[in-house]
């Protein structure tokens, strides 16, 4: 009787995590100052990344794209999903009491298809 092996499948929080590991590790190779990861506001939603650049509080948005099936990954940033982020930052500027700061909101996409993953970061994706 044959053994049957158990395939490890990554469930999709980790991969999730390991996208935004890599998103932070490219922010920081860039200068970025990581602040906050994985920022909660009431129910509004999550910001992936808050980082500061320059005197500039950068709100990222990570996606990930490991197949094909989704379609292009640059289309997920819906505009309900950007109303979402800008309230959730809303929510981070005024729980830390920040004033007079410019900020923006970046996206970075990792296609996890390829070794290393291809990263395309957009400066004020919205």
């Amino acid at each position: 009787m044959q053994e049957k092996q158990k395939i490890k499948v990554e469930k999709p929080t980790d991969t999730g995590k390991r996208g935004e590991e890599i998103a932070c590790d490219y922010l920081l190779n860039k200068g970025y100052k990581i602040l906050k990861r994985n920022f909660h506001f009431g129910k509004l939603g999550e910001l992936d990344i808050v980082a500061e650049k320059d005197d500039c509080l950068v709100f990222v948005e990570v996606k990930l794209q490991t197949t094909d099936n989704f379609g292009d990954s640059r289309f997920w940033i819906t505009p309900a999903k950007q109303k979402k982020l800008k309230k959730t930052a809303e929510g981070y500027i005024y729980t830390k009491k920040i004033q007079n700061k410019s900020c923006r909101f970046d996206a970075i996409f990792i296609d996890l298809r390829y070794n290393p993953p291809l990263i395309n970061h957009i400066e004020n994706a919205f």
